[in-house]
C-alpha cells in the first residue's frame, strides 16, 4: 500500500500534516459505514476495506518513522529498511544516546522533576533535529526525481530518529511516573 496514493497527497517526508488530517477526515466521512447501509454486500465490502486502507494510512504518514519508512520502501530500499536492517549509527552518536540516558535514570533516580523535564526538552530538540534532517535527504531527491541511490544516504538519518524518539518517549514516561 502507498499511503500517499490512498490519501492523494504528494510523497514527501516534509508533509503538510494538516491537508493528510484533513484529506483523512474527508475519506473517512465518505467511507463510513453508515453511507452504506442500504448498499450491496459487496459494495458495503469494498467501501469497508477502502477505510480500513485509508486509516493505515493515516497512522503511517502522521508517524515520521513509519512515513520515512514508506517512502524509502517505496523507492525500492525494502531490503535496506528496518531497525535490523539498517546501519549501526555513528560512535559519537551513541554516545550522546548514552549520556543523555545516564542523564535521565539520573534524574528519575534523584525524582528530580526539573532534570527530568530538561531531558525531554533535548530530547524534543534531537526529534526535531532528525526530522529536519531526514526532510533534507529525502525531499530535494524526490522532487528532482532521484531514486534508490540518492535515498539510501537517508537511512542512516531513520536510525538516528529511531533513537531520538525512544529516548523521547522514555523522558516522558519518567516525566508522567514523577506526576
Amino acid at each position: 500500500m502507498d499511503p500517499f496514493e490512498t490519501l492523494a497527497l504528494p510523497r514527501r517526508f516534509g508533509l503538510d500534516l494538516k491537508l493528510a488530517e484533513a484529506r483523512h477526515l474527508e475519506l473517512s466521512k465518505t467511507l463510513h459505514p453508515d453511507r452504506y447501509v442500504g448498499a450491496p454486500p459487496n459494495e458495503r465490502r469494498l467501501a469497508l476495506s477502502r477505510a480500513v486502507e485509508v486509516n493505515e494510512a493515516w497512522r503511517a504518514l502522521r508517524d515520521p518513522i513509519k512515513r520515512a519508512e514508506a517512502i524509502l520502501r517505496l523507492s525500492g530500499l525494502e531490503a535496506e529498511v528496518g531497525e535490523t536492517r539498517e546501519p549501526k549509527p555513528s560512535g559519537a552518536f551513541l554516545m550522546e544516546v548514552m549520556e543523555a540516558r545516564e542523564a535521565l535514570e539520573e534524574a528519575k533516580a534523584s525524582r528530580d522533576a526539573a532534570r527530568v523535564e530538561g531531558v525531554v526538552r533535548e530530547a524534543r530538540a534531537q526529534l526535531g533535529d532528525a526530522e529536519r534532517a531526514l526532510a533534507r535527504a529525502i525531499d530535494p531527491v524526490l522532487d528532482q526525481g532521484g531514486g534508490a541511490a540518492e535515498l539510501r544516504a537517508a537511512i542512516p538519518l531513520l536510525g538516528r530518529l529511531r533513537y531520538a524518539a525512544r529516548l523521547l518517549e522514555e523522558a516522558r514516561n519518567a516525566e508522567d511516573d514523577l506526576m
